[in-house]
């Protein structure tokens, strides 16, 4: 083992009047590169170092504090010299002091004069050699040394113009004190790890440091590396990503990475399938390719290769495709346990379609597809049950709405009462200085202060969040979180009502998107709404109505009370298509960490949606929370639209539905309307009879009409021909079926049948054919309607019955 000597190359010269600069910033190379020239220094040119940096202490209040830091220094350099490696960076690391800090405590023992003193030099020493950059720590190590003072010295230390650019830059994007200190504490760490300057950071310092954060969920919580990219950005080389997100988020992956997620085995298959779905990618957008991807090679072949090893072919044994065919029915979850797969149908129509694809290219390029046409292990009987499945979840669609729509007032008034509650409160208490108590609403509340933000340096300068306490109840509440959720919730709610836009639709609407038409008629100007092309890529305008303006009118106003009156530019990450947009003037977004503009997340709005819901109350018929969904309100507005008469091709249309069966699937219309439907039906009928039927009856033909329904009375009930209609069987009543029996009259009825039967006889033995016929034809007649007595009255007591038939709730108008 060799130590170091003497006779090496000594440090770089120091420029006088500078605590820590060279001539030039290149010699800086060997020292910040591990491994470098630095790194193989003795000791006694590393000591050298030691009076250049940002701590050394002055001569005025230096009181043998300088021999301290140099003892120190020289101490764990002898001791990292006992270890082996080439150079102080591998000594380090051998040394096992990059894990802990207890080595600290361990050397301060073995030390003189007394433990506690031999440990304030190791600490003032092992500071001095990190800032000179003898060896570069581990992010464990320095979480681990809690030494916030290196940090200041770091930035001190190394290039303080660039830390200044950076407080700069901080300024101009708006970034709170507090953000600031925290992105520069993640900074000073990512320069005393990699022994890169700021400004030579890149984007990979930033990712490896993140890194290291995921594997700690409290590290992972309060992550200040957003913050930190955006003030590294334009300073140091970062690539082209804007922000952390972007670096992080992979885009529209190549279908080959897709197919090997699914760890194929055959490798023809793979390549085959791989070259059939490059021929689909272009007509399908990317959420819609990446489940066919799904579904051809993740629960077609993935799973025939998992269950029938050794089949190299797409000609599959029946056997195989059976057994294929049942278990794509179920679906099993980690636990083992199943249950029925609702797209099971889907699957079968997308494998179907592959092989059905497959033979007709074959027919017209017989050289790259002719091995792989083979029959369909997929029958036609096989798909057969989809149209049915199609019908109940359509039945389930609809019974869904009927839960939710007669509920929807509810929903609505809870989020405008809480949004103008949360508003109220917000007012109140920021009119109050912090520690002060104050009533509103009938319950008395303190602002208060975190306690961070009394004891962390950190927090000193930013402007702690509106928290209050119930005095009552202890709870403390985050006014600012509080009142942003509940507006937005509120904005949410409207938006979807109004408009039964899907929900990436309602988070691209812009500024821009608001447009102005000129009625061709009226000259009248009416407000349109731009819809940006989503699922079906059909742009489409929708009129703006005086109560959706409102919503649109206070929700601009709130983004540009936050952004000196502009709506702020924002890119919004589309999670479907794995791509990011261009910054445009959204609607919908929001400041997270007080000054970074971000649209919020589909996440974000069904957790807006799941606190008003609970807030309200809501529960289905068994009691369980009632969940709506961005798309409930979208089936709502249809089902409000075709109840209150507008056309299903229009309401297509403003859907932005392709096929007007969509549209039809979408409308879960109540009784009501069929009743309405109805009745209008019926009073066009009296509108097109004659005028002369409607007229008030004469006292004679009222009399008449009374007298009529005396001539109806019969032996064994009632007549029940029309009135003013004559009887066409000539009063045989026997054999009429208007005859309206009375139960009181079943004896008559047996008598007449036996007499029936008695002249039958009579007439068989006289030898009368014709009249045995004609009896034999009033004998079966009697016989049915007794029958059809005795089976109404085995069903029940005549009169009423209620039938326990549920009431719905009228839907909303």
């Amino acid at each position: 083992m060799s130590s170091p000597s003497d006779t090496q190359p000594a440090h770089p010269r120091r420029r006088r009047g500078s605590p820590f600069s060279f001539e030039r910033h290149d010699d800086l190379l060997d020292a910040v590169i591990p491994g470098g020239e630095r790194d193989h220094w003795p000791i006694s040119s590393v000591l050298d170092l030691l009076p250049g940096l940002p701590n050394w202490p002055l001569p005025a209040n230096d009181s043998g504090r300088r021999s301290r830091f140099t003892r120190g220094s020289s101490t764990i350099l002898e001791w990292l010299a006992s270890h082996p490696g080439d150079g102080w960076q591998q000594r380090w690391i051998n040394s096992g002091a990059d894990i802990s800090t207890e080595w600290i405590d361990t050397l301060a023992a073995a030390s003189s004069p007394g433990a506690a003193a031999a440990r304030d030099e190791l600490i003032m020493g092992l500071g001095s050699l990190l800032l000179c950059r003898v060896f570069f720590p581990s992010y464990d190590f320095l979480a681990a040394y809690k030494a916030k003072a290196l940090y200041t010295h770091a930035r001190r230390a190394f290039r303080p113009d660039l830390f200044d650019r950076l407080e700069a830059r901080s300024g101009e994007l708006r970034i709170s004190p507090a953000a600031l200190r925290r992105a520069e504490l993640a900074i000073s760490k990512i320069v005393l790890h990699t022994g890169r300057d700021v400004d030579r950071l890149s984007a990979d310092d930033i990712l490896a440091f993140r890194t290291w954060m995921l594997r700690d969920p409290d590290r992972r919580k309060y992550s200040p590396l957003d913050t930190a990219w955006q003030l590294l950005s334009g300073i140091a080389e970062l690539g082209d990503h804007a922000t952390l997100k972007d670096a992080i988020r992979h885009g529209q992956r190549p279908t080959a990475e897709l197919v090997d997620a699914y760890q194929i085995r055959c490798r023809p298959v793979r390549d085959m399938l791989i070259r059939y779905l490059d021929e689909r990618r272009p007509a399908l957008d990317y959420g819609s390719f990446t489940g066919l991807v799904g579904t051809l090679a993740g629960r077609f072949w993935a799973d025939i290769e998992h269950h029938h090893p050794g089949i190299q072919t797409l000609d599959l044994p029946e056997a195989a495709a059976t057994a294929w065919r049942d278990r794509l029915k179920t679906v099993v979850g980690h636990d083992g346990s199943s249950r029925p797969r609702k797209n099971h149908h889907d699957v079968l129509r997308d494998v179907r379609a592959l092989y059905r694809d497959l033979q007709e290219w074959a027919a017209g390029d017989p050289a790259s597809w002719a091995e792989w046409s083979f029959s369909s292990p997929v029958r036609k009987s096989d798909i057969a049950g989809q149209a049915k499945a199609k019908r109940k979840t359509t039945a389930a669609m609809h019974q869904r709405i009927r839960e939710r729509l007669p509920h929807l007032p509810a929903l609505i008034d809870t989020a405008e009462r809480h949004k103008a509650a949360m508003t109220a409160l917000h007012a109140a208490a920021s009119a109050i200085r912090t520690g002060e108590m104050f009533v509103h609403g009938g319950r008395q509340y303190r602002r208060i202060v975190p306690k961070s933000y009394t004891d962390d340096t950190y927090y000193r300068d930013a402007a702690p969040p509106l928290l209050i306490e119930d005095t009552t109840t202890g709870e403390v509440v985050d006014l600012g979180q509080a009142e942003h959720d509940a507006f937005w919730a509120w904005a949410v709610v409207e938006v979807l009502r109004h408009t039964g836009v899907r929900i990436e639709e309602m988070l691209e609407i812009t500024h821009l998107g608001l447009v102005s038409y000129r009625l061709p008629d009226t000259g009248e100007i009416v407000p349109m709404l731009q819809i940006v092309p989503s699922k079906s890529n059909e742009e489409r305008l929708l009129l703006v109505s005086p109560e959706l303006a409102s919503v649109l009118a206070v929700v601009i106003t709130r983004l540009r009370r936050h952004n000196d009156g502009a709506v702020p530019l924002t890119s919004r990450y589309d999670p479907t298509e794995h791509l990011v947009g261009p910054p445009l003037p959204h609607l919908f977004q929001h400041t997270r960490n007080g000054w970074t503009w971000e649209v919020p997340a589909q996440t974000t709005i069904y957790k807006l949606l799941d606190q008003t819901v609970a807030r309200a109350g809501l529960t289905t018929a068994d009691g369980h929370p009632l969940r709506y969904r961005p798309h409930d309100f979208r089936r709502m507005f249809a089902t409000e639209a075709a109840a209150g008469g507008l056309p299903v091709h229009i309401l297509a249309r403003i859907l932005g539905h392709a096929n007007i069966n969509t549209t039809q699937a979408y409308m879960a219309v109540f009784d009501e309307a069929l009743v309405r439907t109805y009745r209008a039906f019926l009073d066009r009928r009296r509108a097109a009879r004659p005028e002369a039927e409607y007229r008030e009856p004469t006292p004679e033909e009222w009399a008449e009409f009374q007298a009529h329904f005396h001539t109806r009375k019969l032996e064994l009930g009632e007549c029940g021909r029309p009135y003013g209609t004559p009887c066409k069987h000539e009063h045989a009543c026997i054999r009429c079926p208007s005859l309206r029996l009375d139960p009181s009259a079943r004896p008559r009825l047996v008598a007449i049948i036996a007499n029936l039967r008695d002249r039958v006889q009579e007439a068989q033995l006289n030898g009368w054919l014709g009249e045995v016929a004609g009896l034999q034809v009033s004998l079966n007649e009697a016989a049915r309607k007794l029958t059809s007595l005795d089976r109404a009255r085995a069903r029940g007591p005549a009169g009423p019955v209620d039938l326990g038939v549920p009431v719905i709730a009228d839907s909303p108008r």
